[in-house]
């Protein structure tokens, strides 16, 4: 049985922001922030079949999805605005204590979260979102060239990938031939839709010039994990470029009794193994969240 998804719009910061929820208004809260270059689209399924117990969240970033666009003076398109805009899209909803999925760019923002009040987390669930740089997979290489010579070429070289070919390889990139023709091409096709318009586009390249700054939160994100050792389920899917199985591992340093799961997708988990993932988290937010 699954539970309706309703979409929703709120004011945070003056944009207006479009959401998707699911569940009870007083159920416990799963939040679930997304990565690039996608939406709270990509959380349907799993919002669906956890609405029956967990009320889940998932908002479209600034600039993504269904939400405006402001000016990029007046909303700043790096990794610390958005990570500011997170805990206000929280404050304005009234969340108070809830469990944070950490997936692809959404893992550094939901971090921050965690980071700016560890008190309200009631577990972690992460998803393909890293935070070990020495276990970056190979996908990381041409980013780190960028990353050490940025500028105009390099700003041009970061352009090139902003496409409808780039959004398609990074859905369907990387997966053996049996999975990969289980994600839809309307992962990408939606989502070059919505994002290639000029403003946005230049958004995203402004985002992935500022993916370095990440680096800097990481040290951080795993002492908080030490220090507080939240409950948490990872699920991962190892055929990813960018975050393979050493990504999911070296989680264990910082929590070592951290239950892990490796299934047999890639970056986008829920598009090929949901059925996999959902009695997982089931199990992991029944233990954590009652």
């Amino acid at each position: 049985m699954t539970s309706p998804v309703h979409h929703r719009v709120v004011e945070v910061d003056g944009i207006r922001t479009a959401y998707r929820e699911a569940g009870p208004a007083d159920a416990p809260v799963l939040l679930l922030p997304h990565g690039y270059p996608a939406s709270s689209f990509v959380y349907r399924g799993l919002m669906a079949a956890l609405g029956d117990r967990w009320r889940t969240i998932a908002p479209d970033l600034p600039g993504f999805g269904h939400s405006d666009t402001p000016p990029a003076d007046v909303f700043g398109y790096t990794f610390a605005a958005y990570a500011a805009w997170l805990q206000h899209f929280v404050d304005v909803l009234g969340l108070e204590r809830y469990a944070v999925w950490l997936h692809d760019y959404g893992s550094q923002l939901g971090f921050q979260l965690a980071l700016s009040a560890p008190e309200r987390v009631l577990g972690l669930v992460i998803q393909n979102g890293d935070i070990y740089p020495d276990a970056f997979g190979p996908k990381y290489d041409g980013l780190r060239r960028l990353w050490d010579h940025p500028g105009p070429d390099a700003r041009r070289a970061i352009a090139a990938h902003v496409t409808l070919e780039g959004f398609r390889d990074e859905f369907a990139g990387e997966l053996p031939v049996d999975i990969a023709d289980r994600v839809s091409p309307d992962l990408w096709t939606l989502h070059w839709a919505l994002m290639s318009t000029p403003e946005r586009l230049a958004n995203l390249v402004r985002l992935l010039e500022d993916q370095p700054s990440t680096l800097r939160w990481m040290p951080a994100q795993q002492a908080y994990l030490r220090e507080h050792r939240p409950p948490t389920l990872i699920v991962w899917g190892p055929h990813d470029g960018y975050m393979p199985e050493a990504s999911a591992r070296a989680y264990a340093r910082d929590l070592p009794g951290a239950e892990l799961h490796l299934l047999g997708g890639g970056h986008w988990l829920l598009e090929t193994h949901l059925d996999e993932v959902v009695p997982l988290v089931r199990g992991f937010l029944a233990r954590t969240t009652s």
